[in-house]
């Protein structure tokens, strides 16, 4: 059973002490490709390091993240385009709109959105976006935006049925992760009415833990808890949740 994991930080400095074996550990589990998205510059050495020590397993998505975009977000779009120029990338993203947090920059991250989705398209490139507290604000630009030249992923997806069929409809595949296995996700309640083709898989590792572990340290070899919730969802076994997913995101990412 191959598991794709189709978002995880795991740059982050919650791995620092452990990040070998906790990459044995989502091996063992049977994860064995791993997408790596960016927040924005300072994480890019980083993501490079992870690439030059798994390039068989980790590949490196670039963008920059929503609640990121501050007073310098000309100088972060700067350097995402000279990456962009310089090597290839497996996607754009993360990006999106995210007014949870601050709303101070909200029309810098909707020109901010834009300006990347039309970067995907230049390279022929998913998006993996992020949402929070924003769908009406991500559609408006999606709709924009759409064409058969738009596709990819909408991240850590928590709307509703109505939400999820129209996220589908701009050829966006839904990233489920540990929120599936929340008692008050709400999303498992009809998550069985999207068909399985249009979903993927991804913890958001170290964040979003699946039960039983919420509330600590995401990591990669969590995805199995995200599997077998799916599988009891979707009325199937663990090993067909995990070779759809993986199809699906062959089919976006290329690879």
């Amino acid at each position: 059973m191959i598991i794709t994991d189709t978002h995880a930080h795991l740059y982050s400095e919650q791995f620092d002490e452990d990040r070998g074996a906790m990459m044995q550990r989502a091996f063992d589990a049977g994860v064995r490709r791993l997408f790596i998205p960016a927040i924005d510059m300072e994480s890019y050495d980083s993501m490079i390091s992870l690439e030059k020590a798994y390039p068989d397993n980790a590949f490196l998505l670039l963008g920059l993240h929503p609640t990121y975009v501050k007073e310098n977000y000309q100088e972060e779009l700067d350097f995402i385009e000279k990456k962009l120029r310089e090597r290839s990338f497996y996607g754009i993203g993360e990006i999106g709109i995210d007014l949870y947090w601050d709303r101070t920059f909200f029309k810098q991250q909707q020109e901010v959105f834009k300006t990347q989705i039309q970067w995907a398209k230049k390279y022929k490139l998913p998006i993996i976006i992020h949402c929070r507290d924003a769908f009406d604000e991500v559609f408006e630009v999606l709709e924009s935006e759409k064409g058969t030249d738009l596709f990819g992923i909408f991240h850590c997806f928590t709307g509703n049925l109505e939400q999820a069929k129209r996220a589908v409809s701009y050829n966006l595949k839904l990233g489920i992760g540990g929120v599936a296995t929340f008692k008050k996700g709400k999303i498992n309640k009809f998550l069985n009415e999207i068909p399985l083709e249009n979903i993927v898989l991804e913890t958001d590792a170290p964040y979003l833990a699946p039960t039983p572990y919420r509330g600590k340290r995401n990591e990669p070899s969590y995805i199995v808890k995200v599997v077998e919730k799916l599988a009891d969802i979707y009325q199937t076994t663990p090993d067909e949740i995990a070779e759809v997913t993986t199809k699906n995101s062959r089919d976006i990412f290329g690879i």
